[in-house]
């Protein structure tokens, strides 16, 4: 009887194994798709400060770049808003169908693109356009993507959310693995004529995948069952401004870690005297740890609280990151790049992989979408797509090494002042 009730237990559990592992990737494949052509695009941004920004002097010709990197965060939001509410009323299916065809569009756009040697100031306003049309489309994806995933399983919030970060991990390794491959086995030529758009194609096959099994999935029955908002967006103002305050705060150390890491290659290259091989394989320790821990967190987040352990990780952060740069600055080789990447993507994955399920626990089902995305594209707008050009500034301006500690610093007060502020105003642990 036992044997018989086991093996009927493992045929059920299967579908339901099957369900999960679908869900999972179908959400996540989209926010992938989002971060491998932002971290490429980062990673890469030296090569395409030449072919699209060309000037006398390199770094502004990078700063240039990495200002049109940022400027397409610019309107993060209003997608955050338009395909926010679009999920919160007619679903999140949709809506993730929706983003990732403008993914693609952009991602393809930026593939394709003459350089200003072919077609002169038309080449700079394009991949302008192209990062414009990504930005939109990944205002929307986060909050979309993470409601139908902690709307399917409301009792395992914290570990089918991170999966939403855990997958920027895979698209960092991705992003990183390209960069490492083609600077090793390439020419600089080579690089710059062919070499830097490979990338970017790979990326559109991603899309395909991506579109064919969102078809698949069903809407959870909490928002099918849920009277859905009028206008999602007054809804949301007019009763849940202080878990937008709240969400905006918890995001800001996530965000700056995010973008710093990213950074790293352009780090190590231009002010630490690098090679651009040991940026790029410093990066991918980093992101291998994202990857591999922030799943984990997850679970360790729906068992003993989620801000309880995001401030263990805040505090940490805080007492380390200075000395961490103290000592990459001062000893400057790939081991130590490695080890304080390595450090610094412990206390990110303990950080933000709760943070997603905290973040949807802010918001009411009707609103939730709306709701997370533009908390969450609000916070990366204002704290991460300035990142890499402010640090740029900064230390072109200083000629400190340092500023980009004292940048983590300042974001680190402001995400632990915020959750100390969600546990006494939500009473979430």
């Amino acid at each position: 009887m036992s044997d018989t009730y086991s093996d009927t237990t493992a045929k059920a559990d299967k579908p339901a194994d099957k369900k999960l592992v679908k869900l999972i990737v179908a959400s996540s494949i989209g926010n992938a798709l989002e971060w491998f052509d932002l971290i490429v695009y980062a990673f890469f941004a030296r090569t395409i400060s030449k072919l699209f920004f060309p000037t006398d002097n390199e770094t502004l010709s990078l700063m240039l770049a990495l200002f049109t990197f940022a400027m397409s965060y610019l309107i993060r939001p209003l997608g955050a808003i338009v395909i926010g509410s679009y999920a919160d009323k007619v679903g999140r299916k949709a809506a993730m169908l929706l983003t990732i065809w403008l993914m693609m569009a952009g991602t393809f756009l930026i593939a394709i693109m003459p350089t200003y040697e072919v077609i002169g100031l038309l080449a700079p306003f394009g991949i302008l356009l192209a990062r414009l049309l990504q930005g939109f489309s990944a205002g929307g994806e986060f909050g979309s993507a993470t409601a139908m995933l902690v709307e399917h399983y409301p009792e395992r919030k914290g570990f089918i959310s991170s999966f939403m970060f855990a997958s920027q991990g895979i698209s960092g390794l991705l992003g990183a693995g390209f960069g490492l491959l083609l600077t090793t086995t390439l020419t600089t030529d080579q690089l710059e004529s062919w070499g830097w758009r490979i990338p970017f194609f790979f990326g559109l096959l991603i899309g395909p995948v991506g579109l064919y099994i969102r078809r698949n999935i069903e809407e959870a029955s909490e928002f099918k069952e849920t009277e859905q908002a009028k206008v999602p967006l007054f809804e949301l103002f007019d009763n849940n401004k202080s878990a937008i305050l709240c969400n905006i705060g918890a995001m800001v150390l996530s965000t700056s870690v995010t973008y710093s890491i990213i950074f790293m290659p352009t780090y190590a290259t231009k002010y630490l005297g690098l090679s651009n091989s040991i940026g790029y394989g410093g990066t991918l320790i980093s992101y291998t740890v994202l990857t591999l821990l922030t799943p984990f967190i997850g679970i360790l987040s729906d068992r003993m609280g989620r801000t309880r352990l995001m401030m263990i990780a805040g505090l940490l952060f805080f007492l380390t990151v200075y000395p961490a740069f103290v000592l990459l600055s001062h000893n400057a080789t790939l081991l130590m790049l490695a080890g304080v990447l390595f450090w610094l993507s412990i206390l990110k994955a303990m950080y933000f992989g709760g943070l997603p399920a905290l973040m949807s626990e802010l918001f009411p089902t009707q609103v939730r979408a709306t709701g997370m995305a533009l908390s969450y594209n609000i916070s990366t707008t204002l704290f991460g797509s300035f990142t890499p050009f402010l640090l740029v500034w900064v230390i072109s301006a200083t000629d400190d090494l340092l500023a980009p500690s004292y940048y983590l610093l300042f974001t680190c007060i402001i995400s632990l002042l915020t959750l100390v502020a969600i546990r006494k105003h939500f009473k979430i642990g």
